[in-house]
């Protein structure tokens, strides 16, 4: 597992994912920015072993941030957010996400 798979985002990948919907409170959306960090690294680098490295750091970026949006919308869907909440969790994981992965990327593209 590469070490931009932060543990505190493993973990609340899978805590978000074991929450029942109507339990929609106990999920806070830095719990959900968490997990859709962790969500984000594990799509990029299934992309990337399917597709190859992306052609520029750019691309890279913005296939992150794709594979993050994709999650929360999920779990909007299935976990129940308001609108707020959803645009927080969008915000915080886009930056956990490109923190995450920044180190990583430079050095794909370097």
């Amino acid at each position: 597992m590469p070490f931009w798979h932060h543990h505190d985002d493993e973990k609340a990948y899978h805590e978000v994912l074991a929450t029942e919907p109507e339990h929609k409170a106990k999920i806070s959306h830095e719990l959900i920015a968490g997990a859709a960090a962790f969500e984000a690294a594990k799509k990029y680098e299934e992309h990337c072993k399917a597709n190859g490295k992306p052609e520029s750091h750019a691309m890279a970026k913005e296939l992150i941030a794709g594979f993050t949006g994709a999650f929360i919308d999920r779990m909007v869907e299935t976990k129940g957010l308001d609108e707020l909440d959803t645009q927080k969790a969008k915000h915080e994981a886009a930056k956990r996400a490109h923190e995450r992965s920044e180190v990583v990327l430079v050095e794909q593209f370097n």
